[in-house]
């Protein structure tokens, strides 16, 4: 059995990771303090924040064989209302959380053969969108990070990401609140529609699995092919 953590867990493309690889060995999954853990056999959940200067990720194995990093905001708005201290709110959450995440675990990692790590980005930066720019910043280094964490890595730990569009969780909630915006998002898409949070999941689970072992310093499109086709 492999054993997995999971940060960002317990809601959304976390939640649904943490379900889809619970199947398949244990997970050590983590929420903050204003999400509520589930019940789901073969996961262990700690309270996590990963803001904070120290953070602890105490009672892990031994051996970590999967790292996924979820945890990410949505904050859409003209670039000229941004103030320079919410763009380093979302560089906190998004890129130096990930950084004392894996610093933290990287002896785990190391200590399981063909370990593989895997983060979230955005359509948002390599197709840019109106009002995207505090996400974008974030997530563009992200980008940065995968590939040069893939190359330094090499060969012992795999450094993946996945670049979704807009997908059906809580945090887009505000975009999807009726079935008007839905529609509407979905027909901006060349499949037209939404992606969920298992679709996503389910190539997240392929990426930390030794399905995988060949792929590393990816950027990975779950757009709806979106990034990629005009129709």
């Amino acid at each position: 059995m492999k054993n997995y953590l999971i940060i960002g867990g317990s809601s959304g493309i976390g939640k649904a990771l943490t379900e889809q690889l619970a199947i398949e060995g244990y997970v050590y999954s983590t929420f903050n303090k204003n999400e509520t853990k589930s019940n789901i056999p073969n996961v262990n959940y700690y309270h996590l924040d990963v803001t904070s200067s120290e953070i602890e990720l105490n009672n892990l194995p031994e051996e970590v064989h999967g790292l996924a990093y979820c945890p990410g905001s949505i904050n859409l708005m003209p670039f000229k209302r941004i103030k320079p201290a919410q763009f380093a709110e979302d560089f906190e959450l998004q890129v130096n959380g990930a950084i004392k995440v894996i610093q933290k675990v990287l002896p785990n990692l190391k200590a399981a053969s063909n370990s593989s790590i895997l983060l979230f980005s955005t359509i948002a930066v390599q197709t840019g969108f109106n009002f995207h720019a505090q996400v974008a910043a974030s997530k563009g280094a992200i980008e940065g990070l995968t590939r040069s964490l893939a190359a330094e890595f090499a060969p012992k730990i795999r450094v993946n990401a996945i670049a979704p569009s807009l997908t059906d969780t809580p945090l887009a909630s505000k975009l999807l609140s009726t079935d008007e915006k839905k529609e509407a998002n979905a027909q901006r898409h060349p499949l037209k529609s939404i992606g969920s949070a298992e679709n996503i999941a389910e190539l997240g689970v392929f990426l930390l699995s030794e399905k995988s072992k060949w792929i590393t310093g990816q950027i990975i499109h779950a757009d709806g092919g979106m990034s990629s086709i005009k129709s």
